[in-house]
């Protein structure tokens, strides 16, 4: 919304069904789709998955398989490609840490897209399965956070002492900055994807003026959850910055 105010927003939390790190390949996807179709629904010509999971898991099938029978005019992007794109720009010695979920981790990704546009760079990764439960119950600043932030990227950093650049390849990791910093050796970048993935999504719309004109231009932001909408207002509110007000949303409708 800072690189793209014109626009009109909405976000929605499977919270009901979250975390998705720790599901399998076909769970994952499938939730994905409902979300994506949810999306449709309500008139959304260009869906992003701000989900790594969700990217590593579920984008390449819902791109290939579903979208061209479903809404053959619209579009689906995730977070990894944006990111792998310029990930060479942090490193000097071509030595990259990423610390994600599970699945976003098992699922091999990143080395993977990342390869396609630096073959020279060798990505060395961290699964840090606790970091998503600690900024959802709000313990992110807490030093119970500690050993487990510092165990993780100790780890990390111990695959190669050459290492320069920690992406954080989870939308939840953010939150941590604080206490990344403390536990990472000062001459490492640490890379968050926001940033990122909103410059790659403004070029995207100059690029796609199809897809582009198909987007609501009347500002503002509707937030939507699967969930408890108190309970999600607490936890978005973190990640926002000021209060979020949301409603829920069905995705399965005769459930």
């Amino acid at each position: 919304m800072k690189h793209l105010p014109q626009y009109s927003y909405l976000y929605l939390g499977d919270n009901a069904r979250a975390p998705y790190g720790t599901r399998s390949y076909e769970t994952v996807y499938q939730y994905t789709l409902e979300c994506v179709e949810w999306f449709f629904k309500q008139g959304c010509s260009l869906v992003i998955l701000a989900c790594n999971t969700a990217s590593a898991k579920a984008l390449r099938t819902i791109q290939q398989k579903d979208l061209p029978l479903i809404a053959p005019d619209k579009r689906v992007l995730g977070v990894i490609r944006p990111t792998s794109e310029v990930i060479g720009k942090f490193t000097k010695t071509n030595k990259v840490g990423i610390v994600g979920t599970n699945g976003t981790v098992q699922s091999g990704s990143y080395p993977i897209e990342i390869a396609k546009f630096y073959p020279e760079i060798k990505v060395y990764q961290e699964a840090c399965p606790l970091w998503v439960p600690l900024v959802e119950n709000n313990e992110y600043k807490s030093e119970s956070a500690d050993y487990f932030i510092q165990k993780h990227l100790d780890s990390l950093f111990h695959q190669d002492c050459e290492i320069d650049t920690l992406l954080l390849g989870c939308t939840h990791y953010p939150l941590l900055i604080d206490k990344l910093k403390q536990f990472t050796p000062s001459h490492i970048s640490i890379v968050s994807q926001g940033e990122i993935v909103a410059k790659s999504l403004e070029d995207y719309l100059e690029r796609h003026p199809l897809i582009e004109t198909q987007c609501l231009k009347k500002g503002g932001i509707e937030f939507y959850t699967t969930d408890d909408t108190s309970d999600f207002n607490t936890k978005a509110t973190i990640f926002w910055g000021e209060e979020v007000s949301s409603k829920h949303a069905t995705l399965i409708e005769d459930l």
